[in-house]
């Protein structure tokens, strides 16, 4: 019998290897004659990078970069040197989480230091390079991406500006930087515009410290126009240019990228449904499993891939809404978190909660796993 662990991270407490890792030594324990597959999902966010360096058997590379706030750094991602394939997430140059320590800032927060990071893995040769853009600090619509790739902003005389939302209204025109960009796919889902109600601005920008909106539609506006203008691109309208404070949008424009659902894109370079279909049970989960979840994240992904191929699906997750729409789509679900105990408790103690709650799982398993269909 084989069993395929496809869990997402539980945020802030176990990395989506620490979660199968964590099942796969209940599972090794309590089903012996089991062969355990071990392939941890991300859609697009946090974890990304791991997951798919995990799963493809790749090696992890540093690159000296900056974060948002221009602090130097060395960030890491992917590489999969027979592909020459670089696998990256934004957050680990410019994520708000490196910056937690400093006064938001969102005029001068730049992506710069996630150009670099790109640059790095083009000077290595890289013929794709795959993006997660979750968790920015930055609103800048992927301006100092575009300048650290070597795109000039120029203002009226002819003058490089610096590539800042403060300098934005300054700016006149744009050459295009001068490098054959390679395929650039971005992991993203989030389906907001760049600019408007439903936009980076007013959807994310608070988070990152924005607080007058107008401020930044009008930059972002001018910076649009230009582009349409000078590079003939504009898909400020396309769903998901606005995620990462507009670095969808700034992808799009001036590296030629494509964005695509991060769960079917990390699947699909994962090999996740030639390995479901060897399967006798899959085991999902995250976090939290709640309405959000319902919405384009990895377990629901995983889930519906499993119906369709047949399989018996179980998930575990840190807490888990009391959803019927939601519990329909396994055939078991186990919340590791008691119901009194704290949530800091609960992060802290995450990997012996899941461990506890597996080997309970197992009379369940052996359960399912009888009724596995013959291969």
């Amino acid at each position: 019998m084989r069993i395929l662990i496809a869990s997402d991270k539980y945020k802030g407490s176990l990395t989506a290897s620490e979660v199968a890792q964590t099942l796969r030594q209940v599972l090794t324990r309590g089903l012996p004659e089991c062969e355990i597959d071990l392939c941890p999902i991300a859609d697009g966010g946090e974890g990304t990078t791991e997951a798919m360096v995990m799963a493809l058997g790749g090696e992890w590379v540093e690159a000296q970069t900056l974060d948002a706030q221009s602090r130097p750094l060395k960030a890491r991602y992917g590489w999969m040197p027979q592909q020459a394939e670089a696998v990256m997430e934004m957050s680990a140059a410019s994520g708000l989480a490196l910056v937690n320590d400093l006064p938001l800032d969102p005029q001068i927060a730049s992506t710069y230091g996630t150009g670099l990071m790109m640059l790095d893995a083009m000077q290595k040769g890289a013929r794709r390079l795959i993006i997660g853009i979750g968790g920015s600090a930055t609103n800048d619509g992927g301006l100092g991406m575009a300048a650290a790739l070597g795109h000039r902003f120029l203002d009226i005389h002819g003058q490089e500006i610096s590539p800042t939302l403060a300098n934005l209204q300054r700016l006149h025109r744009i050459e295009p930087a001068k490098i054959a960009f390679p395929e650039i796919l971005v992991a993203c889902d989030v389906d907001n515009p760049l600019l408007g109600l439903q936009g980076a601005t007013r959807i994310y920008g608070p988070q990152k410290g924005v607080t007058d909106f107008t401020y930044f539609e009008d930059r972002l506006t001018h910076l649009a126009d230009i582009v349409a203008r000078d590079l003939a691109n504009d898909p400020r309208l396309i769903p998901g240019s606005g995620a990462a404070g507009g670095l969808g949008y700034g992808l799009m424009a001036f590296c030629g990228a494509r964005l695509t659902s991060g769960f079917d894109l990390i699947s699909q370079q994962i090999g996740l449904e030639e390995r479901a279909a060897k399967a006798d049970l899959i085991i999902t989960g995250e976090g939290r499993l709640d309405a959000q979840t319902l919405h384009g994240k990895g377990p629901v992904g995983v889930a519906l891939m499993a119906r369709r191929l047949n399989k018996a699906v179980i998930a575990f997750a840190g807490s888990i809404d009391d959803s019927p729409a939601l519990r329909a789509h396994f055939d078991l679900s186990y919340a590791i978190k008691p119901s009194d105990m704290p949530l800091s408790q609960a992060i802290a103690e995450a990997k012996n909660l899941l461990t506890t709650a597996a080997e309970g799982a197992l009379p369940e398993i052996r359960q399912l796993l009888a009724l596995a269909p013959a291969p």
